[in-house]
């Protein structure tokens, strides 16, 4: 699964935004265990931007990051102390916008299990994992319809245990299990079957990027 999952990134072309963005990058570690899982975190509730959320470890790139790759793997060493050298990258997705202005720029990575990895109390109030299975599964609890410009995003969320992973993160998802796993699904078509939860119109430039590169 895992070296196929390198080979369909390999031949990946993500779609990239302007450089003119303000830059983030995260990275989207799979734990190499007998089935594997995806990694998470869940932010601090005092955090003035995006308080308790689900996201993959990672943050804003810095002056002293020779690029984004090294703005990934800095991030993931302060915010769960997961070692730049515990990580195998296999391959990046596409930008995406976050509705702060930031151009957030996906890695994928590959890391061993069972990891001793420790939240930064500051920002990080919980590392978890989702085994893989449970996305293949399509196991959304629901899906959010956004309208952009004159089309809609179909964006799932996901419940596990007390953790939503929605938003942003379910974006990149998505574009994770289509390219590098082949799984049937996409930000541009509606799920076959759940509850569909309609939202205000957002800017396109959040959502451009992930809207072209799900199949």
């Amino acid at each position: 699964m895992l070296e196929t999952l390198r080979e369909r990134l390999q031949a990946h072309r993500p779609a990239r935004l302007d450089d003119a963005f303000a830059q983030a990058a995260v990275l989207l570690p799979i734990v190499a265990r007998d089935a594997p899982t995806l990694l998470f975190t869940r932010r601090t509730a005092h955090l003035k931007q995006h308080a308790g959320q689900v996201a993959f470890p990672g943050g804003k790139r810095e002056a002293q990051d020779a690029d984004l790759l090294a703005t990934a793997l800095r991030e993931s060493d302060e915010e769960i102390a997961l070692r730049a050298e515990d990580v195998q990258i296999v391959g990046r997705l596409s930008d995406v916008m976050s509705l702060h202005g930031l151009r957030v720029t996906p890695f994928v990575g590959i890391v061993p299990p069972d990891l001793t990895l420790v939240a930064e109390p500051g920002e990080i109030a919980a590392i978890f994992e989702v085994p893989l299975t449970h996305f293949f599964e399509d196991r959304r609890t629901h899906t959010d319809v956004i309208p952009v410009d004159d089309a809609e995003l179909y964006v799932p969320s996901y419940r596990v245990d007390d953790h939503v992973i929605w938003g942003l993160s379910a974006m990149m998802l998505v574009e994770l299990l289509a390219i590098g796993f082949g799984q049937p699904i996409s930000l541009t078509r509606p799920p076959e079957r759940g509850e569909l939860r309609r939202h205000p119109g957002r800017r396109r430039a959040t959502v451009r990027a992930a809207s072209t590169s799900s199949r």
